[in-house]
Order: C-alpha cells, then sequence, then structure tokens
C-alpha cells in the first residue's frame, strides 16, 4: 500500500517533467533531467518507463495524421507531375526569352555604362568647381598679398594676412598649396618689420639731419609772433604812456615803424608759414607704428624708438667746443635741440602711446639740465657784450618756442639771471674802456661856447642849469670840460644796453627798473668810480687837471637825480610807486672828489720839493744877498697862479690846499736848517734864510685865497718865525727864562731844535774865527761869543735831556 501510494505520488511529477521538456527549449532541459536523478532512487527507471509511453502515444498521433491526410498527398503528387511537362515547356520559353532579352539589352548596358560615366565625370566637374570656387578667393588674396608687398603697401598686406588667416585659410587647409601659403606667411612677416625698421631707421636719420632745419623754422614763427606781440605793446605804451625827459631818446616814431614793420613781415610770411608736417614725412613712423601694432609687438617698437630718439637726444645736447665764438655756434645748438623736441611733440599728439607726457617730460629735463651746464660753461667764455646779448636774445627765443609747445622753460630765465650778471660784468668792462678813451681825449678845460648853437648842443647832451651862465653873452663857457656831458651820454647808453638785456625776461617793469639801478650803481660805484681814481693817480695830470676834475665830479653828482628820472621814464614806473634802489653817485663822485683834493695836496707838496730842490744856500755867507733867494720868489709865483685856479674850486677845498702848501713849505724849511748833513751855519746864511722866509710870510698876509680869517695863513710859519727871531735877536736869556711859560715869546721853538741849529752856527762861528784869526782886535769879541754858546748849549741840553726823562 505504501509502494503504491509512492507510486501514484511520482505520476503526476513525472508528467510535469515530461511538459516541461516538450515546452521548454532544448538548452534550458538539463537542469530538469537532474531533478529527476536528484528524487528516490528508482525515479529514473519510472520516468523512463513514462517516457516510453509518452513515446508510443506520439506516434499513435503521427500514424492517425498521416493516414488522415495520405489521399491528399497522393492527388499532390499526381498534380505534380502533370505540371512537370507544363513546367519544361515554360522553361525552355524562358530561356529563350532570356536570351532575347540578354541580345537585345547588351547595347543598353553599353550606353548605360556611358551615361554612368558621364555622370561620374559630370560629378567630378562640379565637386571641381565647387573646390575652385573655394580656392580662387585664397589665391586672389595672396596675389593681392603679393601686390601689397611689391607696392610696399604693409599695413594693407597684414590686414590682408589677418583675412587669410581668419578666414581664406580654414576653408582650403586641406590642400597642400594652403600649407606653403601658411608656412610663408611668417617669413613674410618678418619681411615687413625688417622694411618697416628700416624705413624708420632711414626717417630717424633724416629728422637728425633736418631737426636743425625744423627748429630754425619753429623759432622763426615764434620771432614772428613775439616781433608782433611786442610792436602791438610798444603801441599801446606810446598811447597811454607818459612823457620822457627831454633829454631822453623817445620812441615814438621808432615804435610805429617796427609796428608797421611787423605788420609787413606778417603779411609777407603769411602764405610762407610751414608746419613740421611740411618739412617731415612722419609716414614712416606712422606705418611703422602700425605695422608693429598689428604683429602685436608694439612695446618692442616703442622701446626701439625712444631708445633710438634718446640717443639722438645725447648727440644734439653735445655742442662744438668752440661754439661760444660766434653766435652761430649758438644758434645751430638751439635749433637743433628745438627741432628735436617739436619732432617729439608732434609724435606725442599725433600717435597713441609710442611716446607719452611722462617721457617727453623726462626726456626734456635730462635736456634742459645739460643745455643749463652747456650755456653756462661756454658763456662763461664770452667777453664781448653784444655776443653775450644775442646769445640772450637766442635763450629767449629758445625757451618761448618751446614753452609754446608746453615744455617748461622756467629754469632757463633763472639762468638768464646768471648770464645777466656776466652781461653786466662785460658791459662793465668795455665802458671802462669807454670812460678811459673819454678821459683821454679831454683837454681838461671848461668847454667855450661861441654861439646860440653850441649851446644848445652841450645842453641837449647834458642837464646843466645855471640861470647866470645862460644871461652871460657870447662868447662864455661852461664850468664843465668836454668829458662831462661823453660820460653822462655813456652812463644812459649803458642803462639801455642793459635794458636790452632785462627786456623779453618776463619780469614785471618794476623788478626791470631795480635791475637797471643795481646795474647802474656797479657802474658809478665800481667802474666809473675806479676810472677817476687811476685817472686822479696818474702822474702826467697836473694841478689844473685836478681841479678841473673835481669840478667835473661836482656837475656829474648833480646829474644823477636826471639819470634816476631816465630810468623810471624808460621802464614807465611812476615815481609815487617806486621803492627801489637809489643811486649811489652822490658817494661815487665824493670820493672821486675827495681822491683829488688829495692829490691835489699831495701834487702841491711835490711841486714845492721840486722848487725847494733847487735852493742854493751858501751857508758860510758872511753877508745876505739883501733880496730873497731866486727859487723862493719862483715857488711863491707859482703858488699865486696855481690858487687864482683854485677859485672854481669849493672854498674849503681851496683853503684847505693853501693851508697845507704853506705848512709843508714851512715844514721843508725847516728840515732844509736841520738837515743832518748840513754841519755848519754861517749868521750870514741865517739872515738870508731870515729873508726868505720873510716872502713866505708876505706871500701868506697877501690872503692868495680868500676866506682865512686874521693871520691864520701865516701861523704856518710861525715856528720858523720864533725860530730865526730868537737867533737874529740872540735872545737866549728870555728864551730859557720864559721856557715853558705859555705867554713865551718863543713858545713854538723846541729845546732840541734850538739846540741844533745852535750848533752849527756855533760851528759856523769857529770856522770864520779860524779864517778871520789875522785880525787880533776880533780875537776877544769872539771868544765871549763862543764862551755864551757853549753856556747856553749846555742849557739847552739840560732842557732836552729834562724833556726826554719826562716823556
Amino acid at each position: 500500500m505504501a509502494e503504491n501510494g509512492e507510486g501514484l505520488g511520482t505520476v503526476p511529477e513525472h508528467e510535469r517533467i515530461l511538459q516541461e521538456i516538450e515546452s521548454t527549449d532544448t538548452a534550458c532541459v538539463g537542469p530538469t533531467l537532474r531533478s529527476v536523478y536528484d528524487d528516490q532512487p528508482n525515479a529514473h527507471k519510472k520516468f523512463m518507463e513514462k517516457l516510453d509511453a509518452c513515446i508510443r502515444n506520439h506516434d499513435k498521433e503521427i500514424e492517425k495524421m498521416c493516414n488522415f491526410h495520405h489521399q491528399g498527398f497522393v492527388d499532390a503528387i499526381t498534380e505534380l507531375l502533370k505540371v512537370r511537362t507544363d513546367a519544361e515547356k515554360l522553361k525552355v520559353q524562358v530561356t529563350d526569352t532570356n536570351r532575347k532579352f540578354q541580345d537585345a539589352g547588351k547595347e543598353v548596358i553599353v550606353q548605360t555604362e556611358d551615361i554612368i560615366r558621364c555622370r561620374i565625370q559630370q560629378r567630378n566637374i562640379t565637386t571641381v568647381v565647387e573646390k575652385l570656387q573655394l580656392c580662387l578667393p585664397v589665391l586672389e588674396m595672396y596675389s593681392k598679398l603679393k601686390e601689397q608687398m611689391s607696392a610696399k603697401r604693409y599695413y594693407s598686406a597684414l590686414k590682408t594676412m589677418e583675412q587669410l588667416e581668419n578666414v581664406y585659410f580654414p576653408r582650403v587647409s586641406q590642400y597642400r598649396f594652403c600649407q606653403l601659403m601658411i608656412e610663408n606667411l611668417p617669413k613674410l612677416r618678418e619681411d615687413i618689420k625688417e622694411i618697416s625698421m628700416s624705413d624708420l631707421k632711414d626717417f630717424l636719420e633724416s629728422i637728425r639731419k633736418h631737426s636743425d632745419k625744423i627748429g630754425e623754422t619753429a623759432m622763426k614763427q615764434a620771432q614772428q609772433q613775439k616781433t608782433f606781440s611786442v610792436a602791438l605793446q610798444k603801441q599801446n605804451r606810446v598811447q597811454f604812456g607818459k612823457n620822457i625827459h627831454f633829454n631822453d631818446r623817445i620812441p615814438e616814431e621808432r615804435n610805429e615803424v617796427e609796428l608797421k614793420r611787423a605788420f609787413e613781415e606778417e603779411d609777407e610770411n603769411e602764405e610762407e608759414v610751414l608746419t613740421v608736417q611740411d618739412l617731415v614725412d612722419f609716414s614712416p613712423v606712422y606705418r611703422c607704428l602700425h605695422i608693429y601694432s598689428v604683429l602685436g609687438d608694439e612695446e618692442t617698437f616703442e622701446n626701439y624708438y625712444r631708445k633710438q630718439r634718446k640717443k639722438q637726444a645725447r648727440l644734439v645736447l653735445q655742442p662744438q667746443s668752440n661754439m661760444h665764438e660766434t653766435v652761430d655756434g649758438y644758434r645751430r645748438y638751439f635749433t637743433q635741440i628745438v627741432g628735436f623736441f617739436v619732432v617729439e611733440d608732434h609724435i606725442l599728439h599725433v600717435t597713441q602711446g609710442l611716446v607719452t607726457r611722462a617721457y617727453t617730460d623726462e626726456l626734456w629735463n635730462m635736456a634742459l639740465s645739460k643745455i643749463i651746464a652747456v650755456l653756462r660753461a661756454h658763456s662763461s667764455y664770452c667777453t664781448d657784450p653784444d655776443l653775450v646779448l644775442e646769445l640772450k636774445n637766442l635763450i629767449v627765443l629758445f625757451a618761448d618756442t618751446l614753452q609754446g609747445y608746453g615744455f617748461p622753460v622756467n629754469r632757463l630765465f633763472d639762468l638768464l639771471f646768471e648770464i645777466r650778471e656776466q652781461y653786466n660784468e662785460t658791459l662793465l668792462k668795455k665802458w671802462a674802456g669807454v670812460f678811459r678813451d673819454i678821459f683821454e681825449e679831454d683837454n681838461y678845460s671848461p668847454i667855450p661856447i661861441v654861439n646860440e648853437e653850441e649851446y644848445k648842443v652841450v645842453i641837449s647832451k647834458f642837464p646843466f642849469q645855471d640861470p647866470d651862465l645862460e644871461k652871460q653873452s657870447f662868447p662864455k663857457k661852461f664850468p664843465m670840460s668836454q668829458s662831462v656831458p661823453h660820460i653822462y651820454i655813456q652812463v644812459k647808453e649803458f642803462i639801455y644796453a642793459s635794458l636790452k638785456f632785462s627786456e623779453s625776461l618776463h619780469r614785471s617793469s618794476t623788478e626791470i627798473d631795480d635791475m637797471l639801478r643795481k646795474s647802474t650803481n656797479l657802474l658809478l660805484t665800481r667802474t666809473l668810480s675806479s676810472c677817476l681814481l687811476n685817472l686822479i693817480r696818474k702822474p702826467h695830470i697836473g694841478l689844473t687837471e685836478l681841479v678841473q676834475i673835481i669840478i667835473n665830479t661836482t656837475h656829474l653828482e648833480q646829474a644823477c637825480r636826471y639819470l634816476e628820472d631816465f630810468i623810471t621814464n624808460i621802464t614807465n614806473i611812476s615815481q609815487e610807486t617806486v621803492h627801489t634802489t637809489r643811486l649811489y653817485g652822490l658817494s661815487t663822485f665824493k670820493d672821486a672828489r675827495h681822491a683829488a683834493e688829495g692829490e691835489i695836496y699831495t701834487k702841491l707838496n711835490q711841486k714845492i720839493d721840486e722848487f725847494v730842490q733847487l735852493a742854493d744856500y751858501d751857508w758860510t755867507m758872511s753877508e745876505p744877498d739883501g733880496r730873497a733867494s731866486g727859487y723862493l720868489m719862483d715857488l711863491i709865483n707859482f703858488l699865486r697862479s696855481i690858487f687864482q685856479v683854485f677859485t672854481h674850486l669849493p672854498g674849503k677845498v681851496a683853503q684847505t690846499a693853501c693851508m697845507s702848501a704853506c705848512q709843508h713849505l714851512s715844514t721843508s724849511l725847516m728840515q732844509m736848517l736841520l738837515d743832518s748833513e748840513l754841519k755848519q751855519i754861517s749868521m750870514g746864511a741865517v739872515q738870508q734864510f731870515n729873508l726868505d722866509v720873510i716872502q713866505c710870510e708876505l706871500f701868506a698876509s697877501s690872503e692868495p685865497v680868500p676866506g682865512f680869517q686874521g693871520d691864520t695863513l701865516q701861523l704856518a710859519f710861525i715856528d720858523l718865525r720864533q725860530l730865526l727871531d730868537l737867533f737874529m735877536v740872540w735872545d737866549w736869556s728870555t728864551y730859557l727864562a720864559d721856557y715853558g711859560q705859555p705867554a713865551s715869546k718863543y713858545l713854538r721853538v723846541n729845546p732840541n731844535t734850538a739846540l741844533t741849529l745852535l750848533e752849527k752856527v756855533h760851528r759856523g762861528m769857529k770856522d770864520t774865527s779860524k779864517k778871520n784869526n789875522i785880525f787880533a782886535q776880533f780875537r776877544k769879541n769872539d771868544r765871549d761869543k763862543q764862551k755864551l754858546i757853549e753856556t747856553v748849549v749846555k742849557q739847552l741840553r739840560s732842557l732836552v735831556n729834562g724833556m726826554s726823562q719826562h716823556t
């Protein structure tokens, strides 16, 4: 039962497995079969039995199916056999028809092949045309590039290259000719860079050679503009200015002429105005700049341009060694510099970034320092004031020209103030020669006037006013000599010359006025004063000339106020607003006058010494001649004539000269008596000497120069008079008794002087006694006198010793 139950349980399982095998894909039947072996041990056998049973069932079904369809199969075979005959006939017909079709289609095939071949050719032609249409623009652009290169249109060529690279080459990049073109473009770019750089070098060399012409044109235009402006300003000053002193040069007519000339020059040059573009072709710079910009190498071009221009700047700023010798040397130097910076200014304004304002400012500051150093060095060699003035005008024009282009030039005007000092020095040296020539040509005598015309000529040259002289009838004389109006005129010429330098310095009228006054003060206090002092000290200048020099300096001193008015007028400064330096003419001419007075005193004393040296006394004479010595009378006559000339001098000068002469004469006579080489003097010689002193006293009492009070002039001989009276009267007892008393008769006689002269007289007496010893009756008197002299000598020596001990 159990086995039966077990067998019943496996049958459905085997059926399920068989269903799976029948319904499952053959590749997946493996796991199903494996389940058969995984079951109970006898399951395999049972499954095989079940499988055989299933196969038998299927065979039975197939047999039933075949039996059902067998008659239909037989009928179908019979019909096929019948169709076979018809099929063979049909085959023959089809074969025949096929053969006929093949024979007929051979021509069609040939024609079809021709058509296909033509279609292929047509397609190829179309493709070629399309490709050629694509390549032709490239070839045309490349041809255009070649033409541009040949025509030196390099900027356009670079643009064409850009179009080729960006637009055309990408379309035909697969072709070999395109690769060749692409490989050739860098070489063309390098060629363009080299050619444009060569053009730039030629341009730089050209502007280096023509910079002086550029600068000359720029400076000429600046000069024309300045001339026109100055003429207008002068016309305005003439219309609104003040009247100028009658001695001064009135510039109204000259200003009108200058204005007219300025207008004429402006009209003539209006059509001739050239710009820097007219003189220089800047296209190489623009072309090169554009080329390098397109090539993306603009920085290289800028650096090269600036480097080369800096080198040129150094060359331009290097002056010639002999530049200071002529004004043309300075002009060439300035025109080259102006030309250089005019070009740089043009490049600055017409290009973007090639040069910058910072670069030009740096270059100008470097150049300005060099220019100032060069001008300072070379101008120091200039000794001609005209050359220095022309240099100043060139510097002003140079500065005004560059200032018009925006370059700062204040340092140049500061330099002009330094050069102005040098200009004044050269003027002072020149005028020193002028003054020396005037003094050498002067005759040092009052200017004679014979008629009204001559009088007006002198008045027009020198501001002299003297009502008394005007009232005198012709002929008459001006008190000063011819040198006075000449010096006055030359001082004014110096002021004009100094004014020429001060003009165009962009300074106010007050500053110019102050500069003129300072320059004039230097002329008066240094140059003219030095020339006067040298003139006064010259050996050939006599007393008469010295007197005239004093008179001349007096009138020149009085004319200084007219010079101040003259300076005020030419600078258009109102008298009420002037707070500037005064002229030092007062002190200058006063010092010269004092020097001349001192020289008068010295020369007068020298002349007195010359006369005194002519004295030829016989110091051993026994009796006087009874009249004064000849040399002394000549000296007195000379003094009388000289003091008559002194009447034109100020009173104190004449009195001082007269007193000095008398004192010097007295001293000289005293020294003659006390000369150590003179060993003995006779009483006859003393008496003769006394006669000469009497003549001197008579001269002093005759008042040779008015203004002395009482016997003031005679006091110059008081020492001699008291000494001679002591010996003539032989009043030794009174002298010795009253010595030291304020009321002493011989108060001015020094014991040492008296002793010296007494010893000489004593020796003379001894010598006379020896010669006259044959006369016995005189021996006793001589012995008594000698004893008296010895006694007096002893007393005098005691006085002298007492004085020395007291001292």
